[in-house]
């Protein structure tokens, strides 16, 4: 985890409250500040008077350290990456919770997620319901969980070509390549199709309102890696127009789960107050889903990010974020945190 305890010329103190950041798919805990001290949300936030907490999902970047595999190795690499984000959902989200409220002597925390973010927090809750005791609210930035609209038709016939990977974008790459982002997007047939699955290379600002801008500032900017069973977990919802757990088949199903298909997530469950922001130009979720979702969960609200042509990236990526989302969610925490 990476922490920024207080804002510029702040002192630390003990009051602030805690808010954990928690980043989506193919990302790392850096995204949250690639946009520099003045726009990116953990530096506006830290500014804003809060103890700033941000996690790291296995595998990525910042978390490939394993008691005994190595995920460099050949024969070990299929172990270590035999997980989705059920797993980062359930051991690795709050053993990271547990821990910042511990370091902060705090019961509750604030949380922000962007898209797999969300999806953790979604498995976690509805899963787990002590955590909802530890959440005080939560902002969920394109959190993706149902996918019955889900907006890429091509996702079954781009996801064949990825078969035999167990890894997407492995450190080792980054050693022989250019700084620049799209590099990761060439050349290897199946990345190429993950790109254009994901829209990765949007990170680099091609379809933001200030594309020049954007692209400089994520020119060292390179996704962090995840294991591909991430991707296929997704595959299966959005087949299946199903939120549930990973689908081993009928037969393992049932031996596993005792029922032939897998148990659903029930975000019934969910007790936190929950603002779900979405934009209408999302590749990866349709604002018909947040709706479904919102309307499942007892406490929470929806809010569309006012610039039609927002991306499902551009919470993190884009010059004009801090005005459109961060603002607001920082004057939300702080009504919800008694700062005002």
């Amino acid at each position: 985890m990476h922490r920024i305890p207080h804002g510029k010329d702040q002192v630390y103190s003990a009051d602030r409250p805690v808010v954990f950041l928690m980043h989506g798919l193919l990302a790392a805990s850096n995204c949250y500040v690639a946009l520099g001290p003045e726009k990116a949300p953990a530096y506006n936030l830290a500014d804003a008077g809060f103890d700033v907490w941000m996690g790291n999902a296995r595998g990525n970047t910042n978390s490939r350290h394993h008691v005994s595999l190595n995920p460099d190795d050949k024969k070990e690499k299929g172990e270590f990456f035999d997980f989705s984000w059920e797993e980062i959902a359930l051991y690795d989200l709050p053993a990271m919770i547990d821990y910042t409220l511990a370091s902060t002597n705090k019961e509750k925390l604030h949380y922000i997620g962007h898209s797999q973010g969300g999806t953790a927090f979604l498995v976690l809750n509805s899963m787990n319901t002590k955590y909802n005791k530890k959440i005080e609210s939560a902002h969920l930035w394109a959190g993706v969980g149902y996918q019955n609209h889900f907006p890429n038709s091509d996702l079954s016939q781009n996801m064949a070509v990825l078969g035999g990977l167990v890894e997407l974008f492995p450190p080792e790459q980054s050693e022989v390549r250019s700084s620049r982002h799209a590099d990761n997007c060439v050349g290897n047939v199946a990345q190429k199709y993950l790109c254009q699955l994901m829209e990765v290379s949007t990170l680099l600002g091609q379809d933001t309102k200030d594309a020049e801008e954007s692209s400089s500032l994520f020119d060292n900017y390179d996704p962090a890696g995840a294991a591909l069973k991430q991707i296929a977990h997704y595959g299966q919802n959005i087949r299946d127009k199903s939120f549930a757990r990973w689908s081993y088949g009928s037969i393992q199903n049932l031996f596993i789960y005792g029922s032939r298909n897998p148990p659903k997530y029930d975000l019934s469950l969910i007790t936190i107050k929950v603002t779900m922001h979405y934009t209408v130009n999302d590749n990866l979720l349709d604002e018909r889903d947040v709706l479904s979702m919102a309307n499942d969960m007892p406490n929470t609200t929806v809010r569309k990010v006012a610039r039609e042509t927002f991306l499902h990236e551009d919470f993190v990526a884009a010059s004009d974020a801090k005005e459109l989302v961060t603002e607001y969610v920082i004057e939300a925490l702080k009504r919800d945190s008694g700062l005002h």
